[in-house]
């Protein structure tokens, strides 16, 4: 069953594209790349094409630290929203969900709508949906109803949020679709308030992970978003930050996404009293519990924490530590 008549939003979507709006409107832009650019047709009734199991494999292979770091948050999320008829995906960035929560008894209906792992949600094969678009355009958006591009997804609902990885990269698409007709405004505001939380969390998570070693530091929020988090080394170096800390401290300038931070002096990055002394309140504990599990033995703590003797013990003077 269709959302519309197949005409009736074929000649919509049509009519919106031949007008121009597309230099005004995000959404007939999208439209107008379904059309024009990947030669789609609205009223097209084909369902979503899907990869094989073996290449489903090897996609899940590709994202394997997005895969890992996202169970926790995939699980709550779902958690928040599944007894309202959603299901959670989590799409690589080709546009295809490698990873899904679903309740038992809706996954048949899901499965039919192509909303399981393994299916080609690109704007090339689906056209204006909420994976592939915010594949396309790297942002948090809603695609409702019949704002896809095809009639036959005009039921679905869908909630897309951008996920980076620990080099500032785009990495995925967390998404929340539903096929319920009774879904409101109000509900899905706060899907997606849930939505970029669960990003960012999967995203904090990525990022400690790959920075195992180092210590992580909260920068301050700006201009209403949330904190971004910096590694920083033994050294007193920030050798990685996420992409909204990048955004918020301004070293974004010439370090392209995807590639690894140049390591920046953490005290002329972060600046201000308060930040000094919460880089020198951790380093103190970094040097404590190194020597603690050394038994004091200031050459096996250096080792352990990657510096030389020497630095060790300018540390040790530094924070008046005793060893």
């Amino acid at each position: 069953m269709n959302g519309q008549a197949p005409q009736h939003h074929a000649a919509r979507v049509e009519a919106a594209i031949a007008s121009g709006q597309a230099a005004r409107s995000a959404l007939v832009a999208s439209w107008r790349r379904s059309s024009r650019l990947h030669h789609l047709d609205p009223s097209g009734r084909g369902l979503p094409q899907r990869l094989t199991e073996a290449e489903l494999r090897t996609a899940r292979e590709r994202i394997a630290p997005l895969l890992a770091a996202a169970q926790g948050a995939m699980d709550r999320l779902y958690q928040a929203v599944g007894a309202a008829g959603c299901c959670v995906l989590l799409a690589d960035g080709e546009g295809v969900p490698v990873d899904r929560r679903g309740t038992p008894a809706d996954d048949a209906t899901f499965q039919s709508w192509g909303l399981w792992t393994g299916a080609l949600w690109s704007e090339e094969h689906e056209g204006t949906n909420g994976i592939g678009t915010c594949v396309v355009e790297q942002r948090p958006l809603t695609i409702d109803r019949d704002q896809h591009f095809f009639t036959r997804n005009t039921l679905l609902s869908c909630t897309a949020v951008p996920i980076y990885d620990h080099e500032a990269a785009f990495a995925g698409v967390l998404d929340v679709s539903s096929c319920r007709a009774d879904r409101t405004d109000a509900f899905s505001s706060l899907i997606a308030l849930a939505a970029a939380e669960a990003a960012k969390r999967i995203e904090a998570d990525m990022f400690r992970r790959a920075f195992a070693h180092a210590r992580i530091v909260l920068t301050p929020a700006t201009d209403g978003q949330c904190g971004g988090l910096v590694a920083v080394d033994a050294d007193d170096l920030v050798i990685g930050a996420t992409r909204s800390a990048r955004v918020g401290l301004g070293i974004g300038l010439g370090i392209a996404p995807g590639r690894p931070l140049r390591p920046v002096p953490a005290a002329d990055l972060l600046g201000g009293d308060a930040a000094r002394d919460h880089l020198a309140g951790g380093q103190r504990a970094v040097l404590q519990r190194a020597l603690l599990r050394a038994g004091g033995n200031v050459s096996a703590a250096a080792k352990a924490l990657g510096v030389s003797r020497a630095t060790l013990h300018r540390k040790l003077k530094r924070f008046e530590l005793n060893h």
